[in-house]
């Protein structure tokens, strides 16, 4: 047989005297005009031919890399970081992502966190350096909440964690996650105070009211997007020395929940905003449960 492409041709010749025999194969290279350029024999014991001359299979790394770049791209909406800059988000998609297994989820907060003094049915988590990336770069204030035993801690991505730029990070990142399939979720979000005001030190009462705040923070609460006509309810709250600010939001499009109540407040060089979210189902189930939980945030 021979066939001629880019000016070269490949004249093979396959010579088979029985199955159980050797087979000869001789290769042979012509050019343009038909002379021998080189050739290559090679014999082998066995009748099939080599696996140049055999269909192959598309390799299966690519099908993994194709699941991976789909898992890391939904990593990315769910965790709100269409939000950050364009060619962040692409240097993200770029490198490796690492899932990890159902086995390394954590265990429940009940069985190594104390009961919390003001309510036994809930854990008290008291966040430490030993926690977050910011919190041991000294940008935010430790803060504390209570939680039902039965919720579990989830992993922060290392891109949404600020471990990537702490001690200046220039947008907001997540502080921690945590999580139960009947109740609902939580997630603690820092923002630079440089994001929202120029002033240092300033308290939340200095970036503006509650509708500013929300106007700037509200993307992070849904997920996607935030309509000021989801917000059902606003309130402010003294506490020590800090001023909270807290949200009711009705949010039917929104990817954490179609429920979110918040509470935000500014310490430091930071603006901290505790979340709670809920789908209908969880709502109806844990509406209490949620409120109390995000009474008791404070920095």
């Amino acid at each position: 047989n021979r066939w001629t492409r880019h000016f070269i041709s490949l004249k093979i010749v396959c010579e088979v005297s029985e199955p159980s025999k050797k087979q000869r194969l001789d290769i042979a290279i012509l050019d343009k005009s038909g002379r021998a350029r080189g050739s290559h024999s090679t014999s082998s014991s066995r009748s099939k031919l080599p696996p140049l001359l055999s269909p192959s299979p598309l390799p299966r790394h690519n099908y993994q890399q194709q699941a991976q770049s789909k898992k890391r791209r939904e990593l990315l909406l769910k965790g709100g970081l269409g939000l950050l800059p364009l060619a962040l988000v692409e240097s993200i998609l770029k490198e490796p992502l690492t899932v990890p297994s159902a086995e390394a989820k954590e265990a429940v907060v009940g069985s190594y966190l104390p009961p919390s003094p003001s309510d036994p049915s809930f854990v008290l988590f008291k966040a430490s350096a030993k926690d977050t990336p910011a919190l041991r770069a000294g940008n935010v204030q430790p803060y504390q909440f209570i939680i039902p035993p039965t919720w579990k801690q989830m992993r922060v991505a290392n891109i949404l964690s600020g471990n990537y730029c702490q001690p200046k990070c220039a947008e907001p990142w997540v502080e921690v996650k945590f999580e139960d399939e009947k109740q609902g979720k939580l997630q603690v979000v820092a923002s630079p105070l440089i994001r929202l005001t120029n002033k240092p030190n300033a308290t939340i009462e200095d970036i503006g009211n509650p509708a500013k705040v929300i106007a700037s923070l509200g993307p992070f609460v849904t997920g996607n997007t935030f309509d000021p006509d989801e917000l059902l309810e606003t309130t402010v709250e003294k506490r020590g020395d800090l001023t909270y600010y807290k949200y009711a939001l009705e949010t039917p499009f929104a990817l954490t929940g179609s429920h979110n109540l918040a509470k935000a407040t500014a310490k430091g060089n930071t603006v901290v905003l505790f979340v709670v979210s809920a789908s209908d189902k969880q709502w109806q189930a844990s509406q209490k449960t949620l409120k109390a939980m995000l009474d008791s945030f404070q920095v």
